[in-house]
């Protein structure tokens, strides 16, 4: 018997993914004006999805599959954005890399909320 759900593994691997995401835009945004640099993205967001559980209302619902959870970095190599042969759209990595802050910010959040359910549990409800 788990005492606590998978809820604070899929958001620490969620965290993880994040953390790794930041990394990797961070690399592209310094490679921008390196020639022949490819830009990298992580993958991993469709495996998040299939490793949540679905509550299912109805027997009909689609069943998620528990999935592991790893982190694919890729390198994107079928565009070429700058005369150098570099691919790194710099509007397209500061977009993702506000995406990724309140990504990682809801899940934080979310985080904060279940050890303040976990707190008033253990306070007995005050």
């Amino acid at each position: 018997m788990k005492l606590f759900s998978n809820t604070f593994q899929i958001l620490e691997q969620g965290l993880n993914y994040s953390s790794l995401k930041q990394k990797v835009i961070a690399n592209n945004i310094a490679n921008v004006d390196t020639p022949n640099f490819k830009a990298k993205d992580v993958q991993f967001r469709t495996e998040f999805h299939q490793a949540l559980q679905a509550y299912r209302t109805d027997p009909r619902h689609f069943e998620f599959k528990g999935g592991t959870s790893k982190f694919f970095v890729t390198t994107k190599n079928d565009l070429v954005y700058n005369h150098n042969n570099n691919n790194v759209d710099l509007d397209k990595e500061m977009s993702d890399l506000a995406q990724n802050q309140i990504y990682y910010n809801a899940l934080v959040e979310r985080l904060n909320g279940k050890f303040n359910s976990l707190k008033t549990v253990i306070k007995g409800g005050k």
